[in-house]
């Protein structure tokens, strides 16, 4: 189901205020997004797929996950680098399993991956504030119980929507999200 079927604007007097900013930003935030501040794009990593689209990627509940050809630490590296490149600050990597061992448990590898992007997601929160509750992004590394590495991260579409913002903020999160698409199924291809 596409998100935009899920939309439920609720009017926000700063997303009117803010909408012209939003609007004239959004072919900055999109090259910043998807190519760096140098709106370079070249250099990029194969599109090969090892299978269907899709059985690699699956949303549920605002959350994307798809599959990945590498193993648990090849895919976070390969992101923390994508994400680097683009000249987004990284501002933590959590390596879940390392702490749960820290304590005597299990866990099968899973990292965690803060970074975000200042001036995109100031936009955003300009026009609906709550959103700085989901930012700076997020992406989970894990592996699941049959050894498949799986990247997932929120949509940024869901967050909007569930942030009552409106639906010219949906639009420019709509188009943040898909360099934040490409940016990931390079990392994993």
């Amino acid at each position: 189901m596409q998100c935009d079927a899920l939309v439920h604007v609720r009017p926000s007097r700063t997303a009117r205020a803010k909408a012209c900013d939003v609007k004239t930003a959004v072919p900055a935030l999109v090259g910043i997004l998807v190519c760096g501040p140098t709106l370079s794009c070249g250099g990029g990593i194969s599109a090969a797929r090892r299978e269907p689209a899709h059985e690699r990627e699956a949303v549920v509940d605002g959350m994307k996950t798809i599959a990945s050809a590498f193993g648990p630490r090849d895919t976070m590296d390969r992101l923390e680098a994508a994400v680097r490149a683009k000249k987004m600050t990284v501002f933590a990597r959590i390596d879940h399993a390392a702490g749960a061992a820290a304590v005597g448990l299990s866990l099968r590898p899973t990292e965690l991956l803060i970074f975000g992007n200042a001036r995109a997601g100031t936009l955003l929160m300009q026009a609906e504030q709550t959103i700085g509750i989901d930012l700076p992004l997020k992406a989970l590394v894990w592996q699941d119980a049959s050894g498949t590495t799986r990247l997932s991260y929120t949509d940024l579409p869901w967050i909007v929507t569930h942030r009552g913002g409106d639906a010219d903020l949906l639009r420019v999160a709509s188009e943040m999200a898909a360099g934040l698409d490409a940016l990931t199924k390079a990392t994993t291809q």
